[in-house]
């Protein structure tokens, strides 16, 4: 389950950093870049972080991996986010 603890800070949540990625990129770009601009945003921040984020992402559909490039998949919904 993605139940964070009480004591756990929420801007670490993979649920708060993916919404921050989809907001930040509408479309296709480099893993590598992704992830450089990921880090740098907060020290606390690990590659594993960005994995596991883009793990979510890719789990709920909304974004595709192809080689080296992420893809963020426009929904034709009204939904602008993603809950």
């Amino acid at each position: 389950m993605i139940i964070p603890y009480s004591e756990s800070d929420l801007s670490l949540s993979i649920l708060v950093l993916g919404s921050e990625l989809l907001s930040e990129y509408d479309k296709t770009i480099l893993i590598n870049d992704a992830l450089i601009k990921f880090i740098e945003k907060d020290k606390r921040r690990t590659p594993e972080l960005f994995i596991d984020t883009l793990t979510f992402l890719y789990t709920v559909g909304v974004v595709e991996i192809k080689g080296y490039k992420l893809n963020f998949v426009k929904n034709d919904s009204t939904q602008t986010a993603l809950f």
